[in-house]
């Protein structure tokens, strides 16, 4: 297993089959979340990058859009076989970049990866791509060059989510990983290259949004955007894909409900809930970060919400025992302090956590695992997206007064639903506008589609659903 810190590939872009350095100098440290230090440093790219990978994609394109199915799962299953080779460097990689603790990286982060790609190739391997109509025939085709913008709370899961349904459509991509947590993407990159993946079909450019990002989705060489992130990023993502009527698939930010139902079991709902929501720090664009419990019950809601947070190991990514390690960067560290105070300065009642790190931590990005009770929903914690370890405990007095709060977001990413009675869960999910709605706490289904209503996006991501979003349907009238 190779040191993090001596890989010369941190420097280097893959571009047309080769490790390339950049077109202009320039480095960026990468800093461990837990210690605050640099542990390495990548290189920043720009236009003349971009450039060279667009270019080596649309070369690879003409070929490549033509290899028969069999051909493409054949290369999915070697890239499959090389990360899990390579597994436990992916995990490590993970942990230190963004403070994973080092079992959630292996476990949950570096797994997402590893069974987004099997998704993929089961997905392909029952994929219609031209089917009749009559006498027309209807084809499904690769869009072209894809350009993949991904971020840095779920990096494998994000980068593989993208790479190999564009890949499984017949698709050449480039990808821009998160600038924040960039290694884990440079990692995936050799795999890609160990598993022989034809020269240009497959890119990597680190760098900035601005510098990188923008250039990717303005560049009249690429033929679609691919963008998981923020709802504002992903805002400028579209307006500047716009001026080439590129299509822009987006997944964005999320503040998903979650709604405990009379007849669920409340303890063990709430402390599900606790730790849905403070799963990763809580950095999940579907965290069910507003719980929804009946009026009557609130205060009971809070103690068992209050022990179960109380419950939880903050602590050093790197031991196996802990559950929540620091959040990613001083930036998300200072946006979630100011979001904390804004929830006691707005009246909501502080069960426990709070603003500052975890006693005796005086180094890291550490938050403290924070419940807000009497939460009502024009709260700035209760409207936007804090992105950490933070929980809000809303009431209701009605099952419809629960689906309205539940719906009064501009989000629309995933919703929660706890009940005893499977077909009243079944009544209200319906009712609920968001992508994605969880009955039960259900474990994760890679097979499920994934994506968002409103302004958490558009266009849906797993297994056979992403392939959909990397082709065009054509109509050849009169085939028959």
């Amino acid at each position: 297993m190779q040191q993090l810190n001596d890989n010369p590939r941190h420097l280097q872009f893959y571009i047309d089959g080769a490790w390339v350095a950049p077109a202009v100098p320039a480095r960026l440290d990468v800093i461990d979340p837990a210690t605050e230090q640099a542990f390495t440093a990548i290189s920043l790219g720009g236009q003349a990058d971009v450039d060279s990978a667009v270019l080596a994609a649309r070369a690879a394109f003409g070929s490549f859009s033509q290899w028969s199915v069999e051909e493409r799962l054949a290369l999915l299953e070697r890239i499959l076989e090389e990360y899990n080779r390579r597994f436990e460097d992916i995990a490590e990689a993970v942990s230190r970049e963004m403070g994973a603790p080092v079992t959630f990286a292996r476990e949950a982060q570096a797994w997402a990866g590893q069974a987004h790609l099997e998704a993929t190739i089961a997905g392909l391997r029952d994929f219609t791509f031209c089917e009749m109509r009559g006498q027309t025939m209807i084809r499904r085709e690769p869009i072209g060059v894809a350009a993949l913008i991904t971020p840095w709370n779920w990096p494998l899961n994000q980068i593989v989510c993208k790479v190999a349904p564009a890949l499984a459509a017949g698709c050449t991509v480039v990808l821009k990983p998160s600038e924040i947590a960039p290694i884990s993407a440079i990692l995936f990159s050799e795999v890609m290259d160990a598993a022989g993946v034809p020269k240009g079909v497959y890119n990597m450019v680190n760098g900035t949004g601005p510098e990188v990002g923008q250039v990717m989705a303005a560049h009249p060489g690429v033929d679609m955007v691919s963008f998981t992130g923020s709802t504002r990023a992903g805002v400028i993502v579209a307006k500047t894909a716009a001026d080439t009527v590129k299509r822009v698939a987006q997944e964005l930010g999320g503040k998903s409900p979650n709604i405990i139902l009379p007849d669920a079991d409340l303890e063990s709902a709430v402390r599900q809930g606790v730790q849905a929501c403070f799963a990763n720090s809580g950095q999940s664009c579907d965290a069910p970060t507003r719980m929804l419990v009946p009026k009557a019950r609130h205060d009971e809601a809070l103690a068992y919400a209050r022990a179960e947070a109380e419950a939880m190991i903050t602590g050093d990514p790197r031991e196996e025992v802990t559950q929540l390690g620091p959040v990613v960067s001083q930036t998300q560290f200072d946006k979630i302090q100011r979001l904390i105070a804004a929830g006691l300065t707005e009246g909501a009642t502080l069960v426990t956590g709070g603003p500052g790190r975890p006693e005796g931590m005086v180094r890291g990005y550490y938050v403290r695992p924070t419940i807000f009770g009497h939460v009502t929903n024009d709260m700035t914690i209760a409207r936007e997206e804090i992105f950490g370890p933070v929980l809000s405990i809303l009431s209701y007095e009605s099952e419809e007064e629960a689906v309205a709060i539940a719906n009064d977001t501009v989000y629309g990413l995933a919703a929660y639903i706890h009940s005893g009675n499977i077909d009243h869960a079944r009544r209200i999910a319906p009712q609920l506008r968001a992508g994605s709605v969880f009955i039960n706490a259900p474990a994760w289904d890679v097979m499920a589609p994934f994506g968002g209503y409103k302004q958490s996006g558009n266009g849906r991501e797993y297994a056979d659903w992403a392939i959909h979003d990397f082709l065009e349907i054509k109509g050849v009238v009169g085939w028959g």
